[in-house]
């Protein structure tokens, strides 16, 4: 069993531990501390060795930080949190703020008029830290590089993570490690620049054509990198990390050295180094400077064609999806078959649902722990079961499932909301306008060169027309067995990077009714060139991978229009179609109930 249910923070350890890190602020002088979620990597899913902000605070969500002041302690959290954050922090010593809403600088200076504030410079990027001391210009208030407190006052802290990598197959990958580097290092040389710094693990990974063990859940290895203009390549990364078979992969143009001479490594460099702003630690840029080697800002460039999947990479996650799918529908036939019955808890769904995907026999990995509400469980966005928070799944609620996989040959991500028994009031409807948004982005077209604030609307415009809306951008970027949660694309209001041909991405609208249900609806979509229409205008479209029927019984037909009925059981034919060979008997007679035509 990939996933576990113990719970992995109290919040009542949260008071000892924020006396003992302002006491050793105190005697060092400073008047507060940044606790980011990131990792040096900047990674959203992180080693147990870097769970500094569960640690300090009991919040267990993928993004936020948390600032301690003298007097105060925010917990920064967005939109997917504000329900969680409430259960899991002890909030007599720790105050939720919500973010983007309120920024940093701003929230500091309101709470500080003088005083100088620690931040550890490989735990944020160049941009986090600009950002909030131009906040803090007209204040008293200052903010200086320092040693970790967290990791001084942490007794048991796990060691770095030491998970073997492996070669990914170039067939799978679509393109060579040579290959990349070669397209990479030409691109450096035409800007003039000597080399480029990688440290975020799904690029390094990308690269080289290698996956790692570093975190759970993502196949990624923890290093840095150092792109040259004739592409070679150094990999700071524990040796023993790379067996002999890795190593041959890898080739004689990578030379592999420990993580403690990537610093001696910088220092010595021959500028100009290209450092992407917004990803790198600022401690990168900052060994940079003080020896003296010229650091230009730049864009990581393995990010864009990372994005950007090859034809190899898209038809292994078309069959990743396949698989995937089959799974999906062997566990929603078992659902329904017993869910009604009464007796089944949260931990017993999740637990079916993995046993089901290792019947595949080629899971490597769960993608994420899977999310699992019933009832009022389904409004925490992010709720992972415990436990301890273990319910029953009840007769009159809905259950929110939101799940995915690992397979060598892609990453699944898909999220269904069913009804267990009766429909509760007011579900239906909400479940319909969500299905509504789905739908939208599914079917849209656009001109080539918008991004993905342009279309996020279109998600949100049922929900509305009846004053609801969710708190979470609509997609997000999916790697093609890398990290389920992929940059630079998304569909989000903030988001401006244009969509390109073969960006892979979820659209998963959603609607959260604190204390009765959660609804969310996923699909993973991959940008495609539109078929010509008249006008012969260059437009992209999406291409649905994901193939597993919506729950009929929580649709409200007449509110329906005619186009999107017809791509409702469009759809389903083509699940019916792709799946059945796939399936035991009673799945398929289950699926053909519910793909046939509303």
């Amino acid at each position: 069993m990939h996933q576990t249910f113990d719970a992995t923070a109290n919040p009542a350890q949260g008071s000892a531990r924020l006396a003992a890190l302002r006491a050793a602020l105190a005697g060092d002088g400073l008047a507060g501390f940044i606790i980011p979620r990131a990792d040096a990597h900047q990674g959203e899913y992180v080693a147990p060795r870097d769970e500094r902000l569960q640690w300090l605070t009991g919040f267990t969500g993928s993004a936020g930080f948390c600032i301690v002041l003298p007097k105060i302690a925010g917990v920064f959290i967005d939109g997917r949190y504000r329900t969680q954050v409430k259960s899991q922090v002890d909030l007599a010593h720790f105050t939720p703020v919500p973010w983007p809403e309120v920024k940093p600088g701003p929230w500091i200076a309101e709470h500080l008029t003088q005083g100088t504030i620690g931040f550890d410079p490989w735990l944020h990027s160049a941009d986090e830290i600009a950002a909030i001391e131009k906040a803090l210009e007209e204040t008293g208030v200052t903010l200086s590089p320092t040693t970790n407190f967290i990791d001084s006052i942490w007794p048991d802290q796990p060691a770095a993570p030491m998970g073997q990598a492996f070669a990914h197959p170039d067939a799978l990958a679509g393109k060579t490690r040579i290959e990349k580097c070669e397209t990479l290092a030409a691109q450096l040389r035409k800007a003039g620049q000597k080399s480029m710094v990688v440290t975020l693990p799904d690029s390094l990974c990308w690269l080289l054509n290698i996956r790692g063990a570093d975190v759970p859940r993502n196949p990624i290895l923890h290093g840095f990198a150092i792109l040259y203009d004739d592409a070679r390549v150094t990999l700071f990364a524990a040796p023993e990390k790379f067996d002999t078979s890795t190593r041959a992969h890898l080739g004689q143009h990578v030379t592999i050295r420990p993580p403690s001479a990537f610093v001696p490594a910088l220092r010595t460099l021959h500028g100009p180094v290209r450092v992407d702003r917004g990803t790198a630690p600022l401690a990168v840029s900052l060994e940079l400077s003080d020896a003296d080697v010229e650091c230009v800002w730049g864009e990581d460039l393995c990010r864009l064609p990372k994005a950007c999947k090859t034809d190899a990479e898209i038809n292994g996650t078309r069959s990743a999806h396949l698989r995937d799918g089959a799974a999906m529908v062997e566990f929603l036939c078992w659902l329904d078959a017993n869910a009604a019955k009464g007796g089944l808890t949260e931990i017993d769904v999740v637990t079916a649902l993995e046993s089901y995907r290792r019947a595949t026999n080629q899971l490597h990995d769960i993608s994420f722990d899977t999310i699992c509400g019933a009832g009022e469980h389904g409004a925490i966005m992010h709720y992972r079961v415990t436990h301890d928070s273990n319910r029953p799944v009840k007769s009159g609620e809905l259950l929110l499932v939101d799940s995915g996989a690992q397979y060598v040959d892609g990453t699944t991500d898909i999220t269904r909301t069913m009804a267990i028994g009766p429909v509760p009031d007011g579900a239906a409807c909400a479940y319909t306008r969500v299905l509504q948004g789905m739908i939208a982005i599914s079917r849209v077209r656009w001109p080539r060169g918008l991004a993905g604030r342009d279309l996020d609307p279109l998600a949100r415009y049922p929900l509305w027309l009846a004053g609801m809306d969710f708190d979470h951008g609509t997609g997000h970027g999916v790697g093609a067995f890398l990290s389920v949660h992929e940059g630079p694309q998304r569909i989000s209001k903030i988001s401006e990077v244009p969509l390109q041909p073969g960006m892979i991405l979820s659209n998963e609208p959603g609607y959260y009714r604190e204390g009765a249900f959660g609804i969310r609806l996923e699909n993973l979509i991959v940008v495609t060139p539109a078929p010509k229409l008249a006008d012969d205008h260059d437009q992209l479209c999406f291409e649905t991978l994901t193939f597993v029927p919506l729950d009929k019984r929580l649709i409200d037909p007449a509110m329906l229009s005619a186009g999107e009925r017809d791509w409702l059981n469009a759809y389903h034919a083509q699940v019916f179609e792709k799946l059945e060979k796939r399936l035991s008997a009673p799945a398929r007679e289950w699926l053909a109930q519910a793909t046939s035509p509303l």
